[in-house]
C-alpha cells in the first residue's frame, strides 16, 4: 500500500515543485539546475561508492559483520538512482543519502526495527544438515585427458 502511496505522490510532488520552481525562475535555469544536481551527485555519488566498497572490504578482511557497510552500499545505490531522476524532491532525499550522518541514523532506524535471527563470522562453522535426506553419495573420478588442438594455429595466435 505505501509502495502504491510513494508512486503516486512523488511524481506529483516533483511536478509541483517544477511548477513553483519554473515559475519562480523561469524554464532554462530550472532544467539547469536539474542537469547540475545530476552532475554533481553523480561526482559525490563516485566517491561515497568508493569509500563505502573500501569499508566493505576491511569489514570482510578483519570478520567483522558487513551488514553496516552493505547497508551504507545499499543507501548509496540507491541514492544514485534518486540523484538521476529528474526531480527537486528526489534530488533533496539523494543528496541526503548521500551525507553519512544521516545514513547512520536511517541504519540505527531500521535496526532498531529488524530482528537479526543469527549472524556468525567463525571461519570454521559449517552448516549444519538436519535431514539426512539432503546428502547425495556420488562416486568421482578424475579425467586429465591432453588438449590436442582442432586446427592448426594462425599467424594471430602464439605456437
Amino acid at each position: 500500500m505505501w509502495l502504491l502511496v510513494a508512486f503516486i505522490a512523488v511524481p506529483l510532488i516533483e511536478i509541483a515543485l517544477f511548477i513553483q520552481v519554473g515559475g519562480a525562475i523561469g524554464l532554462w535555469p530550472t532544467l539547469l539546475i536539474v542537469v547540475l544536481t545530476a552532475m554533481i551527485g553523480t561526482s559525490l555519488l563516485r566517491n561515497q561508492g568508493a569509500l563505502a566498497l573500501n569499508n566493505l572490504r576491511s569489514s570482510f578482511n578483519d570478520l567483522r559483520d558487513p551488514t553496516e557497510p552493505l547497508a551504507h552500499g545499499a543507501m548509496i545505490l540507491f541514492s544514485g538512482a534518486l540523484l538521476l531522476t529528474p526531480g527537486f524532491f528526489t534530488d533533496a532525499i539523494g543528496f541526503s543519502l548521500l551525507i553519512p550522518a544521516v545514513r547512520h541514523a536511517v541504519f540505527a532506524y531500521v535496526r532498531r526495527r529488524v530482528t537479526v535471527q543469527g549472524f556468525s563470522t567463525h571461519p570454521g562453522h559449517q552448516p549444519h544438515h538436519n535431514d539426512p535426506s539432503d546428502i547425495i553419495d556420488g562416486d568421482y573420478q578424475e579425467v586429465d585427458e591432453t588438449k590436442r588442438p582442432t586446427h592448426t594455429p594462425s599467424g594471430w595466435t602464439k605456437h
